[in-house]
This record gives C-alpha cells, structure tokens and sequence, in this order.
C-alpha cells in the first residue's frame, strides 16, 4: 500500500458539488492499494500513519501524533498513486489492486483506525471526488509498505 500524508488544519471531500465528508485538525490521507497487498500490509501503514510523529508538541518540535493531539483523519482512496510512467507519458495502472479487492482494504484499513477511537472519515470509493485541503507546514510524508517488508 502506498500513502501520502498531509498534515492539515482542515480539508474536504466533495462528489458532484455536495461535500461528503470534512475534518479539522489532523491528517489528509491518499491511500492506495497495490494488488496483492495483504492485511500485514493494511496494518503497516494504519500504524504508521496513526503514531506519525508530525505534530507540534510544547516546545515546538515535531513529537506528536494525530493520536496525541486528538486529530482526525480523512482517507481519500486513490489509485493513481501506483501510476506508473517510466515507459511513454500515459500511466500504466497494472499494479494497482482491482476495484473489489481495493474497495476492502480500504475498509480494512478505516475499521482498524477506528479501534483506536480516532474520528475518521472517506470519500467515496471510485467517485470522481475533489478533495480541498490547508496543508499545515507544509509537511507531507509519503508512506510505502511495500518497502518495509
């Protein structure tokens, strides 16, 4: 699974103008899933992603997580990210996991964030779906579970 993680002050989702979801403090999460990916996989990058120390703590220094800071996290399915253009200028999307078996480790990956009583929300899976955000920082980490195995 890949992710980019923005540390945000707010942002939103919307689907054919209606906003479908929205959080404040925390974090804006792109998720996508490579075929094949596994719930070892799903679990790496939920807690990475939940203990990320990219907060501010006291004294100013990055030590919190959105768990600390009681943040929320905004998941927003994406594909793309396992786009692939080393040959011609068109992506190839051959590594990226079909729409069913992606569809549920997404869900996966949001029913075991909420073990941890953090308020989660998602776009909607598949949707053409704009997604507005305020970076804070700006401080984006690009996650890969694929690379810690």
């Amino acid at each position: 699974m890949r992710a980019v993680v923005q540390r945000t002050s707010s942002s939103y989702v919307e689907v054919d103008n209606e906003k479908v979801a929205e959080i404040s403090d925390g974090l804006t999460v792109l998720l996508g899933v490579k075929s094949g990916d596994t719930l070892k996989n799903a679990e790496y990058i939920m807690d990475k992603i939940l203990n990320l120390r990219i907060f501010e703590d006291e004294t100013g220094k990055m030590n919190n997580s959105v768990l600390d800071i009681q943040g929320e996290i905004l998941v927003i399915s994406q594909f793309t990210l396992y786009g692939d253009v080393r040959k011609g200028r068109r992506p190839s999307f051959t590594e990226a996991a079909l729409p069913d078996e992606a569809s549920a480790m997404i869900d996966y990956c949001i029913d075991y964030a909420r073990k941890y009583d953090i308020n989660i929300k998602t776009g909607i899976f598949a949707a053409n779906m704009q997604v507005s955000l305020i970076n804070n920082g700006p401080c984006t980490i690009i996650l890969d579970s694929e690379k810690n195995f």
